[in-house]
């Protein structure tokens, strides 16, 4: 009888080792991606081209904003302060953005060694070892 088109001993033992330590890493992200400890790199990516656009939209409306309060103004102190105030201004409306992402919905896509997706419950009833009736019938 054969062991299901592995070599006895070694290479058998060896792939079974690494389907397992495959199948334990794909259960540790899931339960991250559940703990909100791991997140989609696209939703990182979004989220900081979120921010960097709220950043560029901010600083580009300080000209809008300064220009009527120093048309008139001639005395340089009162310039950088009026400067110094609408930066620190948009600076503390930026700290306070929110790109709402959420953890719990992103689609964090994982992948086997094998290039597979992980498989749900129901599909992996069908993998392992063959039952003997199995290889018997083969």
């Amino acid at each position: 009888m054969g062991t299901g088109g592995f070599k006895a001993g070694t290479d058998y033992e060896a792939a079974r080792t690494r389907k397992v330590n495959a199948e334990a890493e794909i259960a540790e992200l899931e339960l991250a991606k559940i703990r909100k400890e791991l997140c989609a790199t696209e939703d990182v990516v979004k989220a900081w081209a979120d921010v960097l656009q709220a950043c560029r939209a901010k600083f580009l409306a300080l000209p809008v904003k300064l220009a009527p309060l120093m048309s008139q103004e001639t005395d340089t102190a009162i310039i950088k302060d009026l400067i110094e105030q609408q930066i620190r201004e948009a600076l503390s409306e930026l700290s306070n953005y929110d790109p709402k992402i959420d953890a719990t919905k992103t689609s964090v896509m994982v992948e086997t060694p094998d290039g597979e997706e992980p498989a749900t419950e129901a599909a992996k009833r069908g993998r392992g070892r063959p039952r003997k009736v199995d290889v018997l019938q083969g």
